[in-house]
């Protein structure tokens, strides 16, 4: 399925050719959101032709009769290129979501039934309100609502839940979303597979720790909460994703809060060490 799936991708971009981004819908997108203006030139002129790949592979549609139109589209495909910048020419980086093919965009919050694992095998039903949902080998679904507030406080909380849920797609390259994704190649000059899965296992499992019981004593105590966003404590997967979104949209202050994580990052999405940009 999955060849299959490349291959005909492949062969639609034979036939149809690459979308041309206007520059005024491009400069709209790049001035609204902080960290995306903040980019150098030359980031921004690989992130716009890595933009026009995703838009030409993949395929939006409205819920609840939402109409998803260009600047709603090419908010989300700037956003969701972002963490390919540094990963290869943009052919090669493009291909780490070629897994799936729809976006689907809710006008609000969504309402979904999940499962719920509660321990000694009991599994009980809840409904939950999510901003965004990526599915392992399907669609990314997100709420407009949720990318389309207010850029500049986003940027202060280092919140997208558009590089949220796409984190998650990379995340699942190795199978489930579980805060372990495949790491490249001589992660951080380490050349041992093993030994960096090790360092990237250590780190993150020991930071995660640190994070819960910080959210835990704000939550119980009043003590001030950590930066980053809460629901990071749910999940090691949750945590990966928040902390990666916070990693693009605020790097300057996600380096100086977590800087082990800032350093994991770094290396994962091959970025620059130290931080080029606030």
């Amino acid at each position: 399925m999955a060849w299959w799936r490349r291959t005909w991708l492949k062969l639609r971009a034979r036939v149809r050719p690459v979308p041309e981004i206007p520059s005024s819908l491009w400069l709209h997108v790049l001035q609204r959101h902080p960290f995306l203006q903040a980019l150098s030139l030359e980031e921004k002129s690989k992130l716009r032709a890595l933009s026009a790949l995703f838009l030409h592979n993949k395929q939006f549609s409205g819920a609840n009769g939402l109409v998803v139109d260009d600047r709603m589209a090419l908010t989300i495909a700037a956003q969701a290129c972002v963490p390919l910048l540094y990963r290869g020419d943009a052919s090669r980086a493009i291909a780490l979501y070629d897994d799936f093919v729809g976006i689907v965009v809710h006008p609000g919050t969504m309402v979904a039934t999940r499962d719920v694992h509660e321990g000694a095998g009991l599994v009980s039903q809840r409904r939950m309100m999510l901003e965004g949902e990526a599915m392992e080998r399907g669609p990314v679904t997100l709420s407009w609502a949720a990318i389309d507030q207010n850029p500049t406080a986003q940027a202060e909380r280092g919140t997208s839940v558009v590089i949220h849920e796409f984190c998650h797609k990379i995340d699942m390259r190795n199978g489930g979303a579980d805060g372990y994704p495949a790491l490249p190649a001589g992660f951080l000059g380490i050349q041992a597979a093993a030994e960096a899965r090790k360092a990237w296992e250590h780190t993150w499992t020991q930071a995660f720790e640190q994070f819960r019981h910080a959210i835990t004593k704000a939550e119980r105590f009043g003590e001030t909460a950590p930066w980053l966003d809460a629901y990071g404590a749910t999940a090691p997967a949750e945590f990966f994703a928040v902390a990666c979104e916070a990693f693009f949209v605020n790097r300057g202050r996600f380096a100086h809060e977590w800087p082990q994580l800032d350093r994991m990052l770094a290396g994962l999405f091959h970025w620059p060490t130290p931080p080029l940009h606030p």
